[in-house]
């Protein structure tokens, strides 16, 4: 264990990112994470806990130069990245990492666009800014999982704060020493994770900014190694550090192994539905099995669900407590997908405001009550770091019996969104805020990264 330093390693990978030798596969996988983060951005900018944050960020706040979406408003990069990823992340609909059990995309592009937009970066280093900060995150997530998750934690609390700490460090410390700087910027970072799940079992509002708590003590870290100050060069490693403080067991090879070779963000899951990814597979499979048969959930006598031992306890709950705690909900989320109206769609999704709705339908909590859960082999073989699998089987009241397998929910690295499906669904959302021309020449940039410029894109976003 002496020998890995995977501190340095991430920091040294940081600073040495070459964006012109990203594979081809790479650079459109970003594309398309780029436009889903702006498509919930925007949907979560309309929800109720982003104006609470918005009186937050005009008590705390100061002007600077980074943008905060869809507004004239400009803010210090710190704040502009609070006030982004609470719109994107508040609502549990942006990007995840299944294995490494996070959301990393909203709080690295939240950082990466502020810092950009401060330091007056723009192109081909925001995009190594961004590969950066994903890696980084994952990577620590991976590295420590399921134990921290066991242990209690959120990892999107706890490991998002190092990647955006790397991925603003990227875009400020450049020339000779940069590699040292961003490690100082890591070892910083290491001072502010929290990520208490409590959330799981008790409800609140917490969750809705933990992601932005920890994406903006990153960007901070960063701007204070700019200043002076510098953090331990082994805060993950060492033996008063994360790792040890925050995981029974971790494995720092996963952290240093194949750094620019192996991309995790290549399996970084794009939601359909506004739910914790983990049961996602099982939405699916209620959907399809009511698409497929034509009944509604006055027809279901029975529900059983098959799932991974990975997801009992905590995300199988019944009866939650409040809208945060039904969206991490497994029997609730597919009772409601039994309920909802399933018009013909792209892609048929479950949205925030059903699970809104839901909650005061007592007869989903009935439908709760009619469903088996089961530990199923197949589905626990099926289920991986990118991915988990379900099996979704009802009885219906005229005596049918139906059951469906699903190895992977829509969105997942084997079920990926096609590009029309991306720029659909981007297009749909962000034309009620631009012209369609404006969100042409979005998705005509998230082709081709190398041109985005993040002052551009905050101008042309602040019109809606």
């Amino acid at each position: 264990m002496a020998a890995h330093q995977p501190t340095k390693a991430l920091a040294s990978f940081a600073a040495d990112l070459d964006p012109a030798a990203l594979p081809p596969e790479v650079r459109q996988k970003l594309g398309w994470l780029l436009l889903d983060y702006l498509r919930v951005c925007s949907i979560g900018a309309r929800l109720p806990w982003s104006d609470w944050a918005r009186k937050y960020i005009g008590l705390v706040g100061k002007e600077g130069a980074s943008h905060v979406l869809f507004s004239a408003s400009t803010l210090n990069p710190q704040h502009a990245t609070f006030m982004n990823v609470t719109f994107g992340s508040s609502f549990d609909a942006d990007d995840t990492h299944v294995g490494a059990m996070l959301h990393p995309g909203v709080a690295v592009w939240s950082a990466a666009l502020a810092t950009a937009e401060h330091v007056g970066q723009s192109g081909p280093q925001v995009l190594a800014a961004v590969v950066a900060g994903y890696e980084t995150i994952i990577r620590i997530g991976l590295s420590l999982q399921p134990g921290h998750f066991r242990r209690g934690f959120q990892s999107t609390g706890t490991c998002d704060v190092f990647g955006t700490a790397a991925a603003a460090a990227r875009l400020i410390f450049r020339g000779r020493d940069a590699s040292r700087r961003i490690q100082e910027a890591i070892g910083l970072a290491g001072s502010y994770p929290s990520g208490v799940a409590q959330f799981y079992y008790s409800g609140s509002s917490g969750k809705r900014i933990q992601a932005a708590h920890a994406a903006q003590s990153g960007v901070a870290a960063a701007l204070l190694a700019q200043a002076g100050f510098s953090g331990p060069v082994d805060i993950i490693e060492g033996s008063g550090g994360f790792a040890r403080a925050y995981a029974d067991a971790w494995d720092p090879a996963i952290i240093e192994s194949g750094l620019g070779e192996r991309f995790h963000l290549m399996d970084v899951l794009v939601k359909s539905h506004a739910a914790a990814a983990r049961v996602a597979a099982a939405i699916d499979g209620m959907l399809a099995l009511r698409q497929q048969h034509g009944f509604t959930a006055d027809d279901i006598k029975t529900i059983r669900l098959g799932i991974p031992r990975v997801i009992a306890g905590r995300l199988t709950n019944v009866h939650p407590v409040d809208l945060q705690a039904a969206q991490m909900c497994l029997p609730f989320s597919v009772a409601l997908a039994a309920k909802i109206p399933t018009a013909a769609d792209l892609v048929p999704a479950v949205a925030v405001a059903d699970y809104e709705a839901a909650l005061a339908d007592r007869s989903l909590f009935e439908l709760e009550e009619r469903t088996t859960i089961d530990l199923d082999d197949e589905v626990e073989a099926a289920s991986n770091e990118r991915s988990t699998a379900a099996r979704v089987s009802v009885e219906l009241r005229d005596g049918r019996k139906l059951s469906i397998f699903v190895p992977a929910p829509k969105g997942s690295a084997s079920r990926p969104f096609t590009a029309q499906e991306h720029e659909v669904r981007f297009t749909r959302e962000l034309a009620k805020r631009v012209s369609e021309r404006v969100c042409a020449d979005i998705i005509s940039v998230a082709k081709d990264l190398d041109r985005l410029d993040p002052r551009w894109l905050g101008s042309v976003l602040s019109r809606g």
